[in-house]
């Protein structure tokens, strides 16, 4: 498990150390405003999500019922990350390759995010993502979530 979470933070501090700042800054929302998020999807399809890492920072820093985790996820062509809410879950995500797109509840047109693009999601964020594209989408997912609620997040 500690060389799983070694890798996968080692994994992520080296694709965001790639990220040229042109690119970090791409696939902020062009137009801010509110999107109607009452139709979204609520299901997942062609979504892979693997868990590569966590660690229970209660014990690393004393913030008890905690976890910081690292996830990978394969959107296929067609495929939907549904409807989900970042209320007390802030998280990091990081577009490894191919095209994503996102409507947020923040944002008044959808957001493109390619391969580079990294998200900031906090706030009580609520957002879905969608591949238009025609090759997989590739995401670095890292958030901090409640280790002892049920997780419905994507």
């Amino acid at each position: 498990m500690m060389k799983t979470m070694i890798t996968s933070s080692a994994v992520l501090a080296a694709a965001l150390a790639f990220a040229s700042p042109a690119n970090a800054a791409a696939g902020l929302c062009p137009k801010p405003g509110a999107m109607n998020l009452a139709n979204a999807p609520t299901m997942p399809k062609g979504v892979t999500d693997t868990v590569i890492g966590a660690v229970d920072l209660g014990s690393e820093i004393g913030v008890n019922g905690r976890m910081l985790r690292t996830r990978r996820l394969v959107i296929q062509p067609g495929g939907i990350v549904p409807l989900h809410s970042h209320k007390d879950r802030p998280a990091l995500i990081y577009t490894l390759s191919g095209s994503i797109t996102e409507y947020s509840s923040a944002c008044s047109v959808p957001i493109q995010h390619k391969a580079g693009d990294i998200s900031r999601e906090a706030e009580g964020l609520s957002h879905y993502w969608v591949n238009h594209g025609k090759v997989p989408a590739v995401v670095l997912s890292s958030d901090v979530f409640h280790s002892g609620k049920a997780d419905g997040s994507m």
